[in-house]
């Protein structure tokens, strides 16, 4: 392990655009390029839409949330050290690791999800090597970026997030053009595509239901800025404004996005049910592409397919989820570290502020990736994707009860609220109602099972391993240190950026 100064500080220089692609990279992804076509297919078009502006305004909540608790107390530990402070230190604890495990394990899904996309191109690694050697130079690449600096992290993110934005407006673009008319390929298009079979709304609520839980993953890694709030320049300011611009901003391309597609490809065609990273040819994206009829030809020769862009930018998805994750949990782990949850040796920093220690354990356990070698890539990317499903909910969870509490303490103990850098206007509603739905949500994953009594174990432990383990390392913490639940009257406000110390 690597042992440098302990008395150095993480380095404030993320800027706001950083904090704002970093928001927005973190919720743009697989989910949208290439799993958006399944849940129109399963749910219906009306169905699909609902579902993603329902998470769409919890997530809006959430954010709001973690907007005023992130821009009065911009720490790395985050929504970790709020549930310590506001609720409970074993929960903050648990909290803590959870999220440490979550991207970590993240970040060996990414690097397995990047084989199957590469996949696409080539069948083994480089010089004929195996398929995993891919994954072993995406993880270098990412352990480079997160190594130098926190500069080098934001700087690649936001780039990284730039090809996806431009992409999700590119094709909005595209889709408009096509059903104007002006680009061929939207013949047939249009709201009767909403009206066909059992269009807008298919399956009833219990399919609302289940895509609604896939649509919940696809928004995972907004909150990765209430961790960046650490090391942004300006939290007091950058914080609000990416919480106010972000959020809209995703909701837009989702939204534009879902309705597009709608528009264009009734909800019957076939190729829309794949969800599969790695059958990017019927990506939703991919296949409005192809109909505009945005394939390079040259001498009746295709030199380059929609298919083959959208793989690109897919690969860029995953590479961008990595980089963010290994990034999100190294912070996590030194944040715990510094309050006493962890060893002491992850609060040692490189001179430019790096969690070199942090980085080197978050690495080791992304090391997972490599169970492809044994089991097969498709086998080890559901294991892990099932391993860490359930406590991206669990994180979002915390969050909303941390805000509920720290506003409650504050009002309590006689704050002004109007002297935060930024308050919530939709308190108390905003996160109970974020709270309610995260909850129904996680608990309801497969529900269907059970009132089919076709349940599948295996699939039922993977999926709610999560919950119990999070009650496991909370109680156990609480248990052997003595630790009670924070009342009102006993929270520390002391350290809370206002507006006086803001200006």
């Amino acid at each position: 392990m690597i042992n440098e100064s302990e008395n150095q500080a993480l380095r404030r220089d993320l800027k706001a655009r950083h904090l704002s692609m970093i928001a927005i990279g973190g919720a743009i992804g697989t989910g949208l390029f290439v799993a958006s076509g399944a849940t129109i297919a399963e749910a219906g078009p009306g169905g699909a839409l609902l579902s993603y502006l329902l998470i769409g305004v919890m997530v809006y909540f959430l954010m709001t949330s973690l907007g005023e608790l992130s821009a009065a107390m911009p720490v790395s530990g985050s929504f970790s050290t709020y549930g310590a402070k506001y609720i409970e230190p074993g929960f903050g604890f648990a909290l803590g690791w959870n999220y440490w495990y979550n991207w970590a394990i993240t970040v060996a899904v990414d690097l397995v999800a990047a084989q199957l996309v590469i996949k696409y191109w080539f069948d083994t690694g480089p010089f004929g090597s195996p398929l995993w050697v891919w994954s072993a130079i995406f993880l270098a690449i990412i352990f480079m970026i997160n190594y130098i600096e926190v500069k080098s992290f934001g700087e690649t993110e936001f780039w990284f997030a730039l090809i996806k934005v431009v992409t999700v407006i590119i094709f909005i673009i595209t889709g408009i053009l096509m059903l104007l008319g002006i680009l061929k390929g939207g013949e047939n298009s249009g709201w009767h595509n909403w009206v066909i079979g059992e269009a807008p709304f298919k399956g009833g609520l219990s399919t609302l239901i289940g895509i609604t839980m896939v649509v919940g993953f696809s928004f995972q890694g907004t909150e990765l800025i209430g961790i960046a709030a650490g090391e942004s320049r300006d939290p007091a300011r950058s914080i609000p404004r990416a919480t106010r611009q972000v959020f809209w901003r995703i909701l837009l391309f989702y939204i534009l996005a879902i309705l597009i597609i709608s528009f264009i490809i009734p909800y019957t065609d076939p190729k829309l049910l794949s969800n599969k990273v790695s059958d990017i040819s019927v990506s939703p994206f991919t296949l409005v592409f192809q109909r505009a009829g945005l394939n390079l030809i040259i001498n009746n020769i295709e030199v380059l397919s929609a298919a083959t862009i959208m793989n690109a930018v897919v690969l860029t998805s995953v590479l961008s989820a990595g980089n963010s994750g290994m990034y999100a949990s190294t912070r996590m782990l030194y944040a715990l570290a510094k309050e006493g949850k962890a060893p002491k040796m992850f609060t040692y920093l490189s001179r430019n502020g790096v969690p070199r220690n942090a980085l080197l354990a978050t690495t080791l356990l992304a090391c997972l990736c490599f169970l492809t070698k044994l089991f097969g890539n498709e086998s080890v990317y559901l294991w892990l994707v099932n391993l860490s499903g359930m406590t991206g909910f669990i994180a979002w969870l915390g969050i909303a009860i941390s805000h509920y509490r720290f506003r409650k303490g504050y009002v309590y103990q006689g704050y002004d609220i109007n002297e935060l850098p930024y308050c919530s206007r939709f308190f108390p509603f905003g996160p109970l109602f974020a709270f309610g739905l995260c909850l129904i949500i996680a608990l309801g994953q497969e529900y269907q099972a059970f009132l089919n009594h076709q349940i599948d174990w295996l699939k039922i432990i993977a999926t709610y391993i999560g919950i119990p383990l999070f009650f496991i390392i909370w109680w156990s913490y609480k248990i052997i240190n003595k630790t009670k639940f924070v009342r009102y009257e006993d929270m520390d406000f002391s350290n809370i950026i206002t507006r006086s110390h803001k200006d």
